[in-house]
């Protein structure tokens, strides 16, 4: 028996099928429903589960635990002095830590120093000018959408909404627009081979990308120290009153974590929540009746259905417990954000989309804690902005035929959608 044999015996040792590897881009292409018994039997178990290694090499060469249950993604989401960030999104080597060595990779201090200076960008004081950008975006749209005629919901709305909303603020050019989707469409379907013709040529594609974004932040970098604009990224490369500032590698990083982030999460919940209203005609009908008095409740009810994000890493930085479990430094965790959305003993019939359900304490934008995600509240105001306007002006929209899924591990997303009005 080897070393990691005998130290982790509980995988599949129940005599049940052993936990599929979660990095796998198939196991998320899965029939949700295939997908709701796998998490329903991990979260079952006393403890998490060990998922062994499939390759020999990078950080999940040891293998690496599976939390499914809500209780143990919000307990270690509380914890960064035990559950290491480092190299949270899966991005590894020396070449792509170039473009993703950002605060959502790091922990204390250096994440609160990039996160307080971005906050004051990107934070909760800016909402008011947000939404009013929301609004306007989300009315163009739908009006173009309503001249355009039934088709393709995915590109020219979902997308282009958090696309159009953020470039806006940050001063990019509509002609921009579409070099951003091309590059983050790649970088995120990096294993969907409509993006990228093989895993073989994934890491250069996603090199090349990220390269493209990052040359393109740089030119705003130095356009804006000679040409200051009011926009957001002005206040980003200025000096802060407490003398604070972002170098140029921290903005490139922060940019790419941006576009990526922002833009793809925000898209992939508008697009799911179009299929979510047309399944649930009930649901869809109580909404228009009175968009206000349901659209905050209907939002988070479409993020915790969707979950954009499928999981993210930490690394335990010594021996500790957790919920009974014992960790030992260096052990690689997977919070599984979708089993967490959908554990029975925090939401009750977990599998019922129900627009009223309050309290509503999902997990799509992380657990309480250091990395709660700093836009939540913009993705929140982007998506009701859309779907009010869109309701308003097609109120029986609905979307037709089989979405195509991307192929992710990491991203529960759409390529395309089509709807009809």
């Amino acid at each position: 028996m080897s070393p990691t044999e005998a130290r982790f015996p509980s995988s599949g040792a129940s005599g049940t099928a052993p936990a599929p590897d979660f990095l796998d881009p198939s196991f998320w292409l899965r029939p949700h429903e295939e997908r709701a018994e796998v998490f329903e039997r991990l979260r079952a178990q006393p403890g998490p589960e060990f998922v062994p290694p499939r390759l020999p090499w990078g950080p999940m060469g040891r293998g690496y635990y599976a939390l499914a249950k809500h209780a143990d993604v919000l307990e270690v989401s509380r914890r960064p002095q035990d559950f290491s960030s480092e190299g949270a999104t899966g991005m590894v080597g020396p070449e792509l830590g170039e473009f993703y060595g950002s605060m959502i990779t790091m922990d204390n201090p250096e994440h609160a120093r990039l996160r307080r200076i971005v906050s004051r960008s990107f934070g909760r004081n800016m909402a008011p000018a947000f939404e009013a950008m929301s609004h306007e975006v989300a009315r163009r749209l739908v009006a173009e959408l309503v001249e355009r005629g039934p088709g393709d919901f995915v590109r020219p709305v979902a997308a282009d909404m958090p696309i159009a909303v953020l470039s806006t603020m940050m001063g990019i050019p509509p002609d921009d627009y579409e070099f951003l989707f091309e590059r983050t469409s790649t970088i995120m379907g990096a294993l969907d081979p409509e993006f990228v013709a093989s895993p073989e040529e994934a890491a250069a594609a996603v090199l090349g990308a990220s390269r493209d974004l990052g040359d393109y932040i740089a030119g705003l970098r130095e356009d804006r120290l000679a040409h200051p604009r009011a926009d957001v990224i002005t206040r980003l490369v200025q000096v802060q009153e407490d003398g604070e500032q972002l170098t140029g590698q921290e903005l490139v990083s922060f940019f790419i974590l941006l576009v990526n982030a922002g833009m793809e999460t925000t898209r992939n919940a508008i697009s799911r929540a179009l299929v979510l209203l047309t399944e649930h005609p009930g649901q869809r009908a109580l909404l228009v009746s009175d968009f206000e008095a349901h659209a905050k409740n209907a939002v988070e009810e479409i993020l915790r259905v969707a979950t954009p994000i499928n999981w993210m890493r930490r690394t335990a930085t010594r021996d500790c417990d957790m919920n009974g479990h014992r960790f030992r430094e260096g052990d690689q965790i997977f919070l599984l954000y979708w089993s967490a959305n959908h554990d029975e003993k925090v939401f009750a019939d977990p599998y019922r989309f129900d627009i009223t359900r309050d309290p509503n304490p999902q997990l799509s934008f992380g657990a309480p804690g250091p990395h709660f995600c700093l836009g939540a509240h913009l993705a929140r105001i982007e998506i009701a902005a859309l779907y009010r306007e869109l309701l308003t002006a097609l109120p029986e929209i609905r979307a037709t035929g089989e979405p195509s899924r991307l192929a992710s591990s990491f991203i529960e997303g759409y390529k395309r959608l089509d709807c009809t009005f």
